[in-house]
């Protein structure tokens, strides 16, 4: 086995993820990634342009002799969830992610990887790279801010795309043919505070981690803890034997994805140290064989500080853990007819504690869309029952299945001849951009394939390496079977 990643095989999508690896690209921060991308097209020679939004586009011609083909859209998106664990010291902005090959997978070391969507970038990039294809006309759609608002998707115009087909290579199970996506929205809670006049003394620091996290879609379902939620379970509990008073509260950092960890800094009654700390152990003893089977590395730490600050008021300190414990976190619902798939969800994403406030964001997602907003509903009332303020801004549309499409079909005959079986067709409880692409375009047949990828949007992200070897000739058979 190789120990460098570039040496795997296919070796150019290798040779270009290990290039994005070391190029910063968390959301929001793309544009390094983007000029990359531009000037290999250039070098080239190939058609390519950014739009205000950041997106890069690039036109690969078709194989001679193919130029009437239909055109083909290929479509990533250029940011990655970054995501570490808390001992770990790395700067996203600056150092490279470290990749480790282990077995048939390619993981990250204490970080997220990037495969989601990294594989699919690199994936475009060999396409416009490999003059050895037959294809027709090509367009490399590369897209920014997916993770945290599908900004990229949303800022699209509506006559930069001239193909007649849409792949999108966002999906994370080779085999698999998504042709369907939920809708999703946020809510963003403030909840004012009042402080008691006096500086808190005697601090201890609560915290929870070694969860393991995930896509607050994808991995919803799988009964993961949510940090925040269990760390105010913790507290709650203690609450009703011990007076302390809370200073701060803090857990979770993106909004897609299932927080690992979550943070408490509480000011205790001198002499109160030591049976504070052993009702949280025993609580946490409880939490822990609760979910021992799958969250197995999950620890509590229990520590002095010397952190200051004033703490919350009495009333304060019982709306927030109220909220946070009322505030509707996993499953909702699953889809009546299609088993397994959720239909209905929210994750408790992040809470933050302010001097005079205290923010919270829910992500919700459904398939159904009055069902999103059945939750949204239950988000609002949580807040008017604490007196907290609320925004929802509008979310991104869900991405309704056609069983019947021509694309669809032909792939699933590809498929079979290469690989003598037949593919899984189903629709993801994730968002995909494809919802919001075929807004503006109503007239794509779309469908959304990829590598396997597990555990995306946590520090436990990896990739098969036969997943990707089997993706690329798919995708290679395709463009020459519709060329």
């Amino acid at each position: 086995m190789p120990t460098e990643i570039s040496s795997l095989k296919p070796d150019k999508i290798w040779k270009h993820f290990s290039n994005l690896l070391k190029i910063p690209h968390c959301s929001g921060h793309e544009q390094a990634l983007a000029d990359y991308i531009c000037q290999l097209a250039a070098d080239w020679n190939l058609e390519y342009q950014k739009d205000r939004a950041g997106n890069v586009l690039v036109r690969v011609p078709a194989t001679p002799g193919h130029e009437r083909a239909a055109g083909i859209i290929l479509q990533a998106h250029l940011d990655m969830v970054c995501e570490k664990n808390s001992d770990v010291q790395h700067d996203f902005q600056r150092d490279p992610i470290r990749p480790v090959i282990d077995g048939d997978w390619v993981k990250a070391s204490g970080t997220s990887l990037g495969a989601d969507n990294g594989i699919g970038v690199a994936t475009c990039l060999s396409v416009m790279e490999d003059r050895s294809l037959v294809h027709g006309p090509v367009e490399c759609l590369f897209t920014v801010d997916e993770e945290t608002g599908l900004t990229g998707a949303y800022q699209l115009k509506k006559d930069l795309l001239k193909g007649d087909i849409l792949i999108n290579l966002d999906s994370e199970d080779e085999g698999t043919f998504t042709i369907g996506c939920a809708g999703g929205a946020d809510s963003e809670l403030s909840l004012p505070v009042e402080r008691r006049g006096r500086k808190a003394r005697n601090l201890l620091q609560v915290s929870l981690k070694g969860l393991r996290g995930g896509h607050s879609g994808l991995d919803i379902n799988l009964g993961r803890g949510n940090a925040i939620k269990l760390l105010a379970r913790l507290l709650a509990e203690a609450s009703s034997k011990f007076k302390f008073e809370l200073v701060s509260f803090n857990g979770g950092s993106k909004r897609n994805a299932i927080p690992r960890e979550a943070e408490a800094v509480l000011s205790v009654g001198p002499g109160q140290e030591k049976d504070l700390s052993r009702q949280l152990k025993k609580s946490f003893a409880a939490i822990g064989f609760e979910y021992r089977v799958t969250e197995p590395g999950m620890k509590l730490e229990i520590k002095k500080t010397a952190d200051s600050g004033f703490p919350l008021a009495a009333d304060s300190q019982a709306k927030l853990l109220n909220l946070i414990l009322v505030l509707p976190h996993g499953v909702i619902s699953l889809h009546p007819e299609i088993s397994g798939l959720v239909e209905t969800s929210s994750n408790l994403a992040i809470v933050e504690t302010l001097d005079k406030q205290v923010k919270i964001v829910c992500n919700s997602r459904s398939s159904i869309g009055s069902a999103l907003e059945a939750v949204r509903l239950v988000i609002r009332s949580c807040a008017a029952l604490a007196e907290a303020r609320i925004a929802q801004p509008d979310g991104y549309p869900a991405w309704t299945p056609d069983l019947n499409s021509p694309l669809l079909q032909r792939m699933i005959e590809i498929y079979r001849h290469l690989f003598g079986k037949e593919p899984e067709v189903k629709a993801v409880h994730a968002g995909l951009e494809c919802g919001i692409i075929g807004e503006k375009y109503p007239d794509l047949d779309m469908i959304s394939i990829g590598p396997t990828i597990r555990y995306p949007h946590s520090p436990e992200e990896k990739v098969s390496l036969s997943s990707v070897e089997k993706f690329w000739e798919l995708l290679v058979e395709t463009l020459k079977e519709l060329a």
